[in-house]
């Protein structure tokens, strides 16, 4: 029964996998396991972000390259030419659709924030920073595109004040020494200089007192308040509310950037960033709001809908790789039904068969039953207690199966029993 059911599967099998080695020569292949991130420079929080994405994405055996850039205006033009495909961007600063770019989601917030020296006047609002020497972060950098944007609203330019385009540690430095009025910096508040100009007494920092208007006039812009001591209870740091002006930390992607890819990414991405922050609520990351981009098809799914049941079920590019069978399936399985539609009958025949070969033997013997001497006879009838062995060793059938097998044995008993008659008549008529 083993050979015949091996006999039978076999074949089926190999035409199985013939028919999805076929198919498969019509769905796109699996994607290149590679991904370029753009960062910012390697002191800051993209980077720092960017190195937790690379160690989960070389977990799930993705080859991550990470590019040093001076920020998100840089970051990018890289996506724009192709040479990235993810990117870290401050939101806000892509004003339009852009044909070679689509929106991830929003990751953390970034506050603003503007240090001046405490030995000037207090400072309420951005316009008494008029004719002040500024610094508003290098060049390619996020804190400038929305430095330049809140200045402009204010009246501020280089016409009436001193205005520097330097990055974060050389803008501290000359703060620190006197040789600039103030900085901006759009960062984290678990930035290693945000820290230490709040703890310096020299040093202060300004609570916006119209933060929400200015989140009124831009979309992206949310106003946020720094509460007394939150960061340090035992130094009261800060040493009041701030009131404080935040735009998003956003992921881009180049569209060109297949699906399974963006798609692991993504997961990587909501893993980091659910969490409950100092300004956020669990699950109010990673989001899809404020953005004039078109959003990627699979952030939309995913942040949405989450995980489907395949990627519950199967780790994720086993789960992938099903999916993108998923659209053959149908003729697939319309061509594998008659297939095993016909697996029962031939799995009776086989069954049968095995039981119907010793039919022969015996219907030949019953044929020549009647002309027979005693000597062939006796060779029938020794045949046939031979064959009754050989039937009961050899034949093995599912219990489904037996009413057959019982037919055979009855009928090999009713030959012998007619060989035995034809014996005693003979010895009678003799």
């Amino acid at each position: 029964m083993k050979y015949s059911f091996l006999k039978i599967s076999i074949p089926i099998l190999i035409v199985i996998i013939a028919m999805f080695a076929i198919t498969s020569k019509f769905i796109q292949p699996a994607p290149v396991k590679k991904l370029v991130i753009a960062t910012g420079l390697k002191d800051g929080n993209y980077y720092k972000i960017a190195t937790e994405y690379k160690k989960l994405l070389e977990e799930n055996k993705i080859d991550v390259t990470l590019l040093t850039t001076k920020g998100s205006v840089e970051n990018i033009k890289l996506i724009k030419e192709g040479k990235a495909d993810i990117a870290f961007a401050q939101n806000g600063i892509i004003q339009a659709p852009d044909s070679n770019i689509e929106f991830l989601g929003n990751i953390y917030y970034e506050p603003l924030w503007i240090f001046y020296k405490n030995d000037q006047y207090k400072i309420d609002y951005l316009i008494q920073l008029i004719t002040k020497r500024i610094s508003i972060g290098e060049d390619g950098s996020g804190t400038k595109d929305l430095s330049m944007k809140l200045l402009k609203d204010n009246g501020i330019d280089n016409s009436n004040s001193t205005i520097l385009s330097l990055d974060t540690q050389t803008s501290k430095k000359m703060l620190l020494n006197g040789k600039i009025d103030a900085m901006f910096m759009v960062t984290s508040h678990k930035s290693p200089v945000v820290k230490e100009l709040l703890e310096d007494p020299k040093i202060n920092v300004l609570s916006i007192k119209r933060a929400k208007a200015y989140g009124q006039k831009y979309g992206f812009l949310a106003a946020l308040t720094l509460y007394e001591g939150t960061l340090d209870l035992y130094k009261n740091i800060p040493e009041e509310n701030i009131n404080l002006l935040s735009t998003s930390a956003s992921l881009l992607v180049n569209k060109n950037v297949p699906a399974e890819l963006t798609r692991l990414f993504l997961k990587q991405v909501k893993l980091i960033h659910s969490k409950e922050s100092l300004f956020a609520q669990e699950n109010q990351f990673p989001n899809l709001l404020n953005t004039n981009l078109e959003i990627n098809r699979e952030a939309k799914q995913y942040f949405t809908n989450g995980d489907t049941w395949l990627e519950k079920i199967f780790p994720y590019w086993i789960a992938s790789n099903i999916d993108r069978l998923k659209l053959l399936l149908i003729p697939l399985l319309t061509l594998m039904f008659p297939l095993f539609k016909g697996i029962f009958p031939l799995y009776q025949w086989s069954m049968r068969s095995k039981i119907y070969r010793w039919y022969k033997i015996l219907n030949r013997t019953d044929k020549k039953i009647a002309t027979a001497n005693n000597e062939e006879l006796e060779r029938f009838n020794k045949e046939l207690d031979d064959l009754n062995i050989e039937i009961q060793k050899e034949t093995k059938v599912p219990l489904s199966f037996m009413g057959e097998y019982y037919n055979l044995m009855v009928h090999l008993e009713l030959i012998q029993n007619k060989i035995k008659e034809r014996l005693n008549l003979t010895q009678i008529n003799n």
